[in-house]
């Protein structure tokens, strides 16, 4: 069951108008009873030119005291981390464009990326993707960077852990949606994922941020010599990284360490 914490479209509002009376408790939400989408999970996500909504794109806005700016553009935006879903208890209710939310249609809900957005979900566990469109905002949760339809979800085998380890690409209009690597039918290969916490050229700077991480008492962790390059880069990394959870702790750690600025490598 998905767990994400969200908010109805009356609480996504700019700045501080209106919030206190959404309250600020997390949600609980579920699959629909059938497992599965009606006349089956739908293609992906078109990429196509369309203006911005009139709801929804901020520049401003607030929420449980956090407040976030809305991006100028998406262009080149790609990050990597936690990806949740939400189903049939926001299922027809109006999301932050005012669009209804269908939870069987290829959308997602994003803290900061223009309304409407075409990005890429790649799962880095098993390589599955989906192109969706993000007409929502959210989700408000620590450590989480999308949202995604429970047709979405489905499609990249996130339901039943209700989470998973993602890339987000933003893509413009002609993009082309098959560009993205897929898994086979039947080939379900699985990456291995770790946290990278600092490229160094140095190897003894690397050293020492392995050290920091030793004396801290964050286990796993080493340096990978990449020599594909003309100089040799040391990366610190720390892995492989099981699942959400174990990911959620690790950063939690590095931040009491002082580190924030961390990366999720695939190999």
């Amino acid at each position: 069951m998905a767990n994400p914490e969200r908010l109805p479209f009356a609480c996504v509002l700019l700045l501080l108008s209106m919030l206190s009376a959404c309250g600020g408790r997390p949600t609980q939400d579920s699959a629909p009873r059938s497992t599965s989408v009606p006349g089956g999970v739908p293609e992906d996500a078109t990429p196509r030119e369309e203006p911005r909504s009139a709801y929804g794109n901020g520049p401003l806005y607030e929420v449980f005291g956090v407040r976030y700016r809305v991006l100028d553009s998406s262009y080149a935006y790609q990050e990597r981390g936690v990806a949740s879903w939400y189903g049939k208890k926001f299922h027809g209710q109006p999301t932050s464009s005012r669009e209804p939310y269908n939870m069987y249609a290829m959308t997602a809900a994003h803290k900061t990326l223009p309304l409407p957005t075409y990005v890429r979900i790649r799962n880095l566990r098993n390589n599955k993707s989906a192109v969706v469109r993000v007409n929502d905002r959210g989700p408000f949760v620590d450590n989480r960077i999308i949202d995604l339809s429970y047709a979405a979800a489905l499609k990249l085998d996130l339901i039943t852990d209700g989470t998973g380890l993602v890339e987000v690409t933003a893509l413009s209009y002609d993009d082309p949606p098959s560009s993205a690597p897929q898994t086979a039918s039947g080939n379900t290969a699985r990456n291995e994922i770790f946290v990278q916490v600092g490229a160094f050229g140095d190897a003894g700077n690397a050293r020492r941020r392995y050290d920091l991480l030793r004396d801290g008492g964050i286990g796993k962790a080493f340096v990978h010599e990449d020599q594909s390059r003309p100089e040799t880069l040391y990366r610190v990394r720390i892995g492989p990284v099981a699942d959400v959870d174990q990911y959620d702790s690790l950063v939690a750690e590095l931040a009491r360490l002082g580190i924030r600025d961390t990366h999720l490598v695939t190999e």
